[in-house]
């Protein structure tokens, strides 16, 4: 529970997206301690924040820090962090912005409701709200801008869809330009299957999902891979931790999986 000293709590905040911009905007306009070194998905760790972390301890030892999507990648056991996330072994808790609002004691609003939804279910959590295709566009919008995706990230993504698309069964393949996979998401929506990759990375979204979460456990484990968004969510690997080789054969192994429903 957060303290009515609002300097004995801090938070820090992972990967930019349109939910960690929003959390973002709620702790400022609320006079909450944070530090945001707008990091990517990719670089999502506590270690970022070490010297902040160090000193915030020096100064307010009782205090209570707040990871938001940070991967503890530094150890820290303390009964004075707390993760707040929705991933791996998070990924049966609310969205992190709605972990958030129940924290600060704050009503949900319809912006923030469809937020949580994109950022936990994508357009099927919005469309389960009864969002319009205005709002989920906007939202969608929104959310690649945050991320920072660019008008030629959306130029190449267009590009992939045209030249390096193919189809295994009702398996949707895309060798991406761009390590910018949502522009591709957004304009093959809707789909069961897809699969967008660079020689860096892999991502896959849709239908079976938990068997790829058995499959990859150990690597899941080991931080290589992660995961979200329930039965029918996402399943990547992150950036530059597999040689290209090894980023095919999981390709590969998926593929298969996907075309024969087994390995």
């Amino acid at each position: 529970m957060l303290t009515e000293d609002k300097r004995k709590t801090l938070f820090l905040l992972g990967g930019h997206d349109l939910e960690m911009c929003t959390i973002r905007e709620i702790l400022a306009s609320h006079h909450y301690l944070y530090v945001d070194h707008q990091l990517g998905w990719a670089d999502s760790k506590l270690s970022n924040y070490r010297e902040e972390i160090d000193q915030f301890y020096g100064k307010e030892p009782d205090g209570l820090i707040y990871g938001i999507e940070l991967e503890n990648d530094i150890g820290l056991n303390t009964r004075h962090y707390i993760s707040i996330d929705h991933h791996n072994e998070y990924a049966d808790r609310v969205s992190a912005l709605e972990q958030i609002v129940v924290l600060l004691q704050l009503p949900m609003n319809r912006m923030w409701n469809l937020i949580a939804a994109n950022d936990k279910r994508y357009i099927p959590g919005m469309e389960a709200l009864g969002a319009t295709k205005e709002e989920i566009n906007t939202i969608r919008l929104l959310d690649r801008q945050a991320q920072g995706v660019t008008a030629s990230d959306e130029h190449l993504a267009q590009k992939a869809i045209m030249e390096n698309l193919t189809k295994r069964g009702d398996l949707i393949i895309v060798k991406s330009f761009s390590s910018r996979f949502s522009p591709i998401c957004d304009r093959l929506f809707p789909y069961e299957k897809l699969l967008v990759f660079t020689d860096e990375e892999w991502m896959y979204y849709g239908k079976l999902v938990d068997r790829l979460v058995e499959i990859f456990q150990s690597d899941i484990q080991n931080g290589l891979i992660f995961y979200g968004g329930g039965h029918d969510g996402y399943i990547g690997c992150k950036r530059k931790v597999y040689t290209s080789n090894e980023i095919q054969q999981h390709i590969e192994l998926i593929k298969n999986l996907m075309n024969h429903g087994n390995i």
